[in-house]
C-alpha cells in the first residue's frame, strides 16, 4: 500500500525501502523533513540513515520525545553481558523534523512503554544505574537491561546485574 491508503490501513509508505519481517506489522509512519520516513512497526522503529532505513528494536529505545515538530530518539547499544543481564550504553540522540506526525508519537510511546515490564533505579557511588526488565519484540520472555550512569563504576554495576539476573532466574527477585 502507498500514500494515504497505506497510512489508513497500516501498510508501509510508498518509497519505504526497508525489508519488513513476515510477522512485522506497520502501526504508524510519518515523513521527516530530510526526505526519509519514520516507520513504527510491531518489532521496532525504522529510522532513515544515509545507508537506507534501519530498524531499532523497541527494547533498545532508551528515550523517545516529541516536541515542537522534532522527534528525538535515543538508542541504546548492548555493550556487554553480565550473566543473563545486558549492560547498555546510550548512543547520541537522533533528531528528526516531522511536520505531520499523525499517529507516530502515540504509536512509539505505546510500544516503548509496553516493552517495559519493571524498572528500578539504584543509587551507587559516583552515580547509579537503571535496572529494566523488558520484552524483546519477536521473542518469548524478558531480558534484564542495566544502564549505568556516566561515571558509575561499571565493575560494580556488572556484579550487581549478575546477582539480580541470577535471583530473577531463581524467581526470588521482586518485580
Amino acid at each position: 500500500m502507498s500514500g494515504l491508503l497505506g497510512r489508513l490501513f497500516g501498510g508501509a509508505p510508498k518509497g519505504f525501502t526497508g525489508t519488513l519481517e513476515r510477522e512485522e506489522a506497520v502501526a504508524a509512519w510519518a515523513p521527516e523533513r530530510g526526505g526519509g520516513v519514520l516507520v513504527a512497526t510491531s518489532l521496532g522503529l525504522w529510522v532513515p540513515t544515509d545507508d537506507g532505513p534501519r530498524r531499532i528494536g523497541w527494547h533498545l529505545v532508551s528515550k523517545a520525545t516529541w516536541a515542537a515538530g522534532v522527534f528525538v530518539i535515543t538508542e541504546a547499544d548492548e555493550v556487554e553481558h553480565a550473566g543473563d543481564a545486558v549492560l547498555l550504553a546510550d548512543r547520541a540522540p537522533l533528531r528528526f523534523v516531522v511536520e505531520q506526525p499523525g499517529k507516530l508519537p502515540k504509536a512509539v510511546h505505546s510500544r516503548v512503554t509496553s516493552s517495559i515490564r519493571t524498572r528500578h533505579r539504584r543509587d551507587l557511588p559516583d552515580g547509579g544505574a537503571w535496572f529494566v526488565q523488558r520484552k524483546v519484540p519477536g521473542r518469548d520472555g524478558t531480558v534484564l537491561q542495566v544502564r549505568p550512569d556516566p561515571g558509575t563504576d561499571v565493575a560494580l554495576v556488572r556484579e550487581i546485574a549478575q546477582e539480580v539476573a541470577q535471583r530473577m532466574g531463581e524467581g526470588l527477585a521482586d518485580g
